[in-house]
């Protein structure tokens, strides 16, 4: 028999690193990573399978499909913010076509199961365009359908999918004869800004706020390139995570939407340097502002509307902002300094 597999998806980065580690820790579950970069040595005995490839490799894909039976695909693979606006057209390729191809093999997976796969695919408050700083504080707290036109590709691209996951769970294949009865169950969470004690930033505009950390405690000066008074919401790895968890195990019956904001807690960026400044006391943080990047993210909200996720699968935060600095962040990257000292 084909064994019944989790496929991750961009296994190495930030959010697939606790990922793995979590559903590791789950009785029965075989987890096959999926990522261009080899796997990090911390995540291969959490694995069952990794296969170093491109979601944009089509015959890969249908290998996987022909090896086993795919219950769950947790789509993390994409290429973030900052870096798809030197390179939009590679972007759009990899977060657009990739995804694509995997909800296409979702689908295909899900029809020849007769069960639906379920999909479960992180977005980002980088949908929103907010058109001026004005509107952005008169509507505070920012609700999935509104202000939904973004002005980065990153953006573009996460919405598009958005989309394209509604429409394959919804719509695929509409008019057809031989239309199949199954599909896709698309599941999706707009997430803040991330900040993770166990990974360096990798991209992201809003990396303001984990880069701060992380010069601080490497002893390195940082530039912060947002205006001390920007305020966008933050939440850390962990509480990601759990939301991730959360949304693959709630019952379909209780979901009123697919796609779902979850949110923290919203620092201005100036909170965030007294934070650390406290806990780094010689830390050398400076504010200069990069206009091109403070224009990105003055377009998302400074905190979003998560009552949606909060009512249908019972979602709530673990860390609010002190607990998040106190129990995670500093004793986790404390550790992880000591460690490459």
């Amino acid at each position: 028999m084909r064994k019944e597999v989790i496929l991750i998806t961009g296994a190495n980065g930030e959010i697939g690193h606790g990922l793995i580690k979590e559903l590791s820790k789950k009785d029965g579950i075989q987890i096959v990573a999926l990522d261009l970069k080899p796997l990090d040595e911390s995540l291969e005995a959490c694995c069952d399978r990794f296969i170093q490839g491109d979601i944009l490799d089509s015959m890969l894909l249908g290998r996987l499909m022909a090896e086993y039976d795919i219950t769950t695909i947790y789509h993390l693979a994409s290429i973030l913010s900052t870096k798809a606006e030197y390179n939009p057209e590679t972007a759009h390729k990899i977060n657009v076509e990739g995804t694509l191809n995997l909800l296409r093999m979702g689908v295909e997976l899900s029809t020849w199961q007769g069960n639906s796969v379920k999909f479960i695919y992180p977005s980002s408050i980088a949908v929103y365009g907010i058109p001026d700083l004005e509107t952005k504080h008169k509507e505070s707290k920012i609700k999935e359908w509104m202000w939904c036109n973004p002005i980065t590709m990153y953006g573009c691209n996460k919405l598009y999918c958005e989309n394209l996951g509604q429409y394959y769970t919804r719509h695929y294949r509409q008019l057809a004869k031989d239309r199949s009865k199954h599909s896709i169950d698309f599941r999706c969470i707009r997430f803040p800004g991330l900040i993770s004690a166990d990974t360096i930033p990798t991209g992201g505009t809003s990396d303001y706020g984990p880069e701060m950390l992380h010069s601080a405690a490497k002893g390195e000066q940082y530039t912060c390139f947002v205006r001390s008074d920007t305020q966008i919401p933050f939440m850390v790895m962990p509480d990601a995570i759990k939301s991730l968890l959360m949304l693959e195990d709630a019952s379909c019956d209780t979901l009123t939407r697919s796609v779902y904001n979850v949110t923290s807690f919203s620092p201005t960026a100036q909170d965030l340097y007294k934070i650390v400044k406290e806990a780094y006391p010689s830390a050398d943080i400076t504010f200069e502002v990069n206009p091109p990047r403070q224009a990105i993210v003055d377009s998302w909200p400074e905190d979003c509307d998560d009552s949606a996720a909060r009512n249908d699968w019972n979602w709530q935060p673990d860390y609010d902002m002190q607990k998040a600095f106190d129990d995670y962040l500093f004793p986790s990257i404390k550790e992880l300094y000591q460690k490459t000292d």
